[in-house]
């Protein structure tokens, strides 16, 4: 088989060469006797001046390189400028991630539990909010974390 006659889809930015198996709806023409997925993925860049984060959903992955600890879900990985991003999923299970990156805004930064705001005067309307159910947090009465964390102020 030649390079030109791989299988390949693209979705948002993301190219996957599928060489054995199936992704994104494409699958390959080769035929293995044993279940088998070889998939070639190419990932757009992130802007080197841009701030980039993995969220891991499901799962648990190693991320960076092979000696590093696997991550698991509900955790964060900040990437630092020019950082590549390469993972392994050792597990019998799926790994489910997602990245994020975006261009610094700039602005200040102040942070009260899981309030992200620009000034404190922003952070004590956002609390008054919350503790008075108004402005988005209509639901909040009733709403209840699956993670166990409670937020005391």
């Amino acid at each position: 088989m030649l390079s030109k006659d791989i299988a390949e889809a693209i979705k948002d930015g993301i190219k996957v060469r599928v060489i054995a198996g199936e992704a994104l709806g494409t699958k390959s023409p080769i035929y293995t006797r044993t279940p088998t997925m070889y998939l070639d993925f190419t990932l757009k860049p992130i802007p080197i001046s841009w701030n980039a984060f993995v969220y891991v959903l499901e799962g648990e992955g190693i991320f960076g390189n092979t000696k590093s600890s696997p991550t698991s879900a509900h955790h964060v990985l900040l990437l630092g400028t020019g950082d590549g991003l390469e993972v392994w999923n050792k597990s019998s299970k799926p790994l489910r991630f997602v990245l994020i990156g975006g261009e610094p805004l700039g602005e200040p930064v102040v942070q009260f539990g899981p309030f992200v705001m620009n000034t404190q005067e922003e952070i004590d309307q956002t609390t008054d909010d919350f503790e008075n159910y108004v402005n988005g947090f209509e639901k909040a009465r009733h709403w209840r974390s699956e993670t166990g964390i409670s937020l005391d102020y």
